[in-house]
């Protein structure tokens, strides 16, 4: 029994033995591993280029012509003669209105201006003979004068009937309801025999033009503000006559194939918005934009002839709010930038002030640069070499 007990002591003072060799050997490979360089950095070079700006602002399409179509006349609608969603010349006529009342009425006027052409000619006359006789005094003044009274007010009687049969006759007329415009009718509000009153508040029908539409998209004063700004600085440039060129995005996100062009922008700002409204005109040879549809209008702005574009990701804000960059300066050694990122373009910021071309931005290993450390500058977007592979570890001695 306690020779048992002495071998397993030796057993275990053996096994202790031997780890603390392989410990021992182990020291000098880890003692071998050099200092590490400075942490590699993505970064990208900045170069100024030449960036047309556009400005995407969301509105709705609307006819370039409209006209309600009401009657001018009161009357028992007789027939429609137009087809629902069809196209409609200018003069064309779509409904037709009881003309009876309205034809007599042409008739009476007719009458009346015949009877007053009638008592025209022997008041013409008696005012010529009488002012004959004035003359030899063969009749008093007084007579000569109600005669040239009586013949003016024969004239008189004339003009006003002949009036009366050109109203008659426009009133007769307007018992055909004719299109003020040409362009697509729509659905009509009455049938045969509906009665309809004159310049009744409800259109018997709506023609519009769809040839070319109206883009009508509002922008926020402060954007027209910082884009007067931006042409005054010198940030911007017209584009000369591409400036009014306009470009449409349809509501299922394709882009309309045609371009349009910016017609004016209102002159008034809506309070309730604070903004004012522009309005663009795009042909429709197809007639794929249809009144009412919502669509994204992108404007061109203007053009920076040496814009600085830095990737989103290459930006952050400082405690203050402001953007800064980090850059490898001089000694390769990084160094916080404080920029004015004036607005977006895509993915990146277009950058005022604050940055120069040749100087290097930090875009990748921003949480490794602290500033004043030196780093390793690679460009951005190329992958580092991998490191060289260690030297094989050293055997354990055997025992």
């Amino acid at each position: 029994m306690y020779q048992n007990s002495r071998r397993t002591l030796a057993f275990i003072a053996g096994t202790l033995i031997a780890g603390l060799s392989l410990t021992g050997c182990s020291k000098p490979t880890s003692a071998g591993h050099g200092p590490s360089g400075p942490p590699e950095v993505g970064i990208m070079v900045v170069a100024p280029e030449r960036v047309a700006l556009t400005t995407e602002l969301s509105g709705r399409t609307a006819p370039q012509g409209i006209a309600e179509v009401r009657p001018q006349v009161s009357g028992i609608i007789q027939k429609r003669l137009f087809t629902e969603g069809s196209d409609v010349k200018a003069g064309q006529v779509l409904y037709q209105i009881d003309p009876a009342t309205y034809r007599a009425a042409f008739a009476s006027a007719k009458a009346s201006e015949a009877r007053a052409e009638a008592n025209l000619i022997p008041a013409r006359l008696k005012e010529e003979r009488y002012r004959d006789l004035a003359k030899i005094k063969a009749v008093s003044q007084q007579d000569c004068d109600d005669a040239h009274a009586a013949f003016k007010q024969a004239e008189a009687d004339v003009a006003s009937t002949r009036a009366a049969v050109e109203t008659a006759g426009i009133n007769l007329a307007h018992t055909r309801v004719t299109a003020q415009i040409s362009g697509r009718i729509g659905r009509s509000s009455v049938t045969d025999g509906a009665l309809v009153t004159a310049n009744q508040p409800v259109a018997l029908s709506t023609i519009q033009q769809l040839s070319s539409m109206y883009v009508d998209v509002t922008q926020s004063t402060s954007e027209m503000l910082r884009l007067r700004k931006n042409l005054a600085s010198g940030l911007l440039k017209n584009s000369g006559a591409n400036q009014a060129r306009v470009k449409l995005i349809l509501e299922d996100g394709s882009d309309y194939p045609l371009a349009g062009s910016l017609k004016f922008s209102e002159v008034t700002v809506d309070q309730s918005t604070g903004s004012i409204t522009l309005r663009a005109v795009f042909p429709n040879p197809k007639q794929v934009l249809l009144p009412g549809m919502f669509v994204r209008a992108v404007l061109e702005e203007g053009v920076s002839e040496q814009a600085i574009l830095i990737p989103q990701r290459g930006v952050s804000r400082n405690p203050a709010g402001s953007a800064t960059v980090m850059l490898v300066g001089a000694g390769d050694k990084v160094e916080p930038r404080v920029i004015n990122a004036v607005r977006t373009v895509g993915d990146k910021w277009l950058v005022s002030e604050g940055l120069k071309a040749g100087d290097r931005v930090i875009l990748e290993g921003i949480q490794k640069a602290r500033p004043g450390t030196p780093v390793k500058a690679v460009p951005f977007g190329v992958k580092p070499a991998p490191a060289p592979a260690g030297a094989p570890q050293p055997a354990a001695a055997k025992k």
